[in-house]
């Protein structure tokens, strides 16, 4: 299957039955075990990351892109802390949920449905959270050095990391919640990812790991090496 195939895929997933499980994922509401446990390792994730942008100083007027916002789980606390924030995702339903979730009284929160690949414009931060898990390893530094070229300051990453634990993990069927898995999870590598960021003129500074049961992510942050 080639980029564009998978790319389909996800997009008409997100706007179906993903969109369904993922809304609820992302919300507060009833859910089983392992998707109330995925809720709570991805929000420890958006709060890391939200906790480091803050602990840097006032968010009031810093551009920042969040690039495949779901839901708007980082997008809306930023923009309420003052932030100018541009979200996007491939789904146009988890557009319309983040819009509603956000309200009217976010002038300064944008929120539009487009891919990764055909997003454009500067930004002082560009956040990509979670997404690089539908890129196959091909794609991920074409991917990362897109992203890169829309961030002035620091760019901060999320991904599944690849190791043999979680290789396993991923094989026997336990990486997602729910009977149908119908995208494709790409776990990668930190040392391959750490390899892209420096080579682009990358310093990563930061980094964190999220694990609960179901969940797992590598969080790095990058700024500069000029700067």
């Amino acid at each position: 299957m080639n980029s564009t195939e998978d790319k389909i895929i996800v997009r008409e997933y997100f706007n179906a039955t993903g969109f369904e499980r993922w809304r609820r994922i992302y919300g507060d509401g009833e859910v089983n075990q392992v998707q109330l446990d995925i809720r709570y390792g991805h929000q420890q994730t958006v709060d890391t990351v939200l906790g480091w942008l803050k602990a840097d100083g006032p968010l009031q007027d810093l551009t920042i892109c969040d690039a495949g916002c779901g839901v708007g789980s980082l997008s809306i606390p930023l923009a309420q802390a003052g932030a100018r924030v541009f979200g996007s995702d491939i789904s146009a339903k988890m557009i319309q949920e983040a819009q509603a979730r956000a309200g009217q009284d976010l002038p300064n929160l944008s929120l539009e449905v487009q891919d990764l690949e055909h997003l454009g414009g500067t930004y002082h931060t560009v956040v990509c959270l979670d997404v690089l898990i539908h890129y196959p390893d091909p794609q991920v530094q074409g991917m990362i050095s897109h992203l890169s070229s829309l961030a002035t300051d620091r760019l901060v990453l999320s991904f599944a990391p690849k190791n043999l634990f979680y290789t396993a993990l991923k094989k026997i069927g336990e990486f997602f919640p729910g009977p149908s898995k119908a995208t494709r999870a790409y776990l990668h590598a930190e040392g391959r990812v750490r390899q892209i960021l420096t080579g682009l003129g990358w310093t990563v500074g930061r980094t964190d790991l999220t694990t609960t049961r179901f969940y797992f992510s590598r969080i790095l942050e990058a700024t500069r090496t000029d700067g």
